[in-house]
C-alpha cells in the first residue's frame, strides 16, 4: 500500500517562495517517476486536479506545466524517499491544495504523469498566496 504524506504548505504573500515535501512509503520509489498536482478552490472533483510537475526515477528528467515553468522546481531524494517542490515567485493563482503521486510503472518518462489516473492520493498540503 503506497502512502504519501505532503507537507510544507502555508499562507504566503505573492512573490514569496515555499518548498513542499512529499514523504513516500510502501514501495521502492527510486524506480518510479513521481509528480506534483494541485486542486484549486472551487474545483472539488478529483478530476479537476491539475498537473504541476513530474520527475523521472533518477531525477535527471523533469516536466512542468506551462503555468509554473521557470518558477517551480521539482526534485527528489531517493535515499530519503522524499519528493520536493520548490516554488518561487508565487502568485495568487497558485493557491491550491498540492498533492504528490507516484507512477504505477517502472522507469517511465515523467511526461506520462501528466495524463495518468491514480487510484489513491494523500491528504495534500494547502498553499494560499495572498496578493
Amino acid at each position: 500500500q503506497v502512502q504519501l504524506v505532503e507537507s510544507g504548505g502555508r499562507l504566503v504573500q505573492a512573490g514569496e517562495s515555499l518548498r513542499l515535501s512529499c514523504a513516500a512509503s510502501g514501495r521502492t520509489f527510486k524506480n518510479y517517476a513521481m509528480g506534483w498536482f494541485r486542486q484549486a478552490p472551487g474545483h472539488e472533483r478529483e478530476t479537476d486536479r491539475e498537473f504541476v510537475a513530474a520527475i523521472n526515477f533518477s531525477g535527471a528528467t523533469t516536466f512542468y506545466a506551462e503555468s509554473v515553468k521557470g518558477r517551480f522546481t521539482i526534485s527528489r531524494d531517493n535515499a530519503k524517499n522524499t519528493l520536493y517542490l520548490q516554488m518561487n515567485s508565487l502568485k495568487p493563482e497558485d493557491t491550491a491544495v498540492y498533492y504528490c503521486n507516484v507512477d504505477d510503472y517502472l522507469f517511465r518518462s515523467p511526461i506520462t504523469m501528466a495524463s495518468q489516473a491514480f487510484p489513491s492520493w494523500g491528504q495534500g498540503t494547502r498553499v494560499t498566496v495572498s496578493s
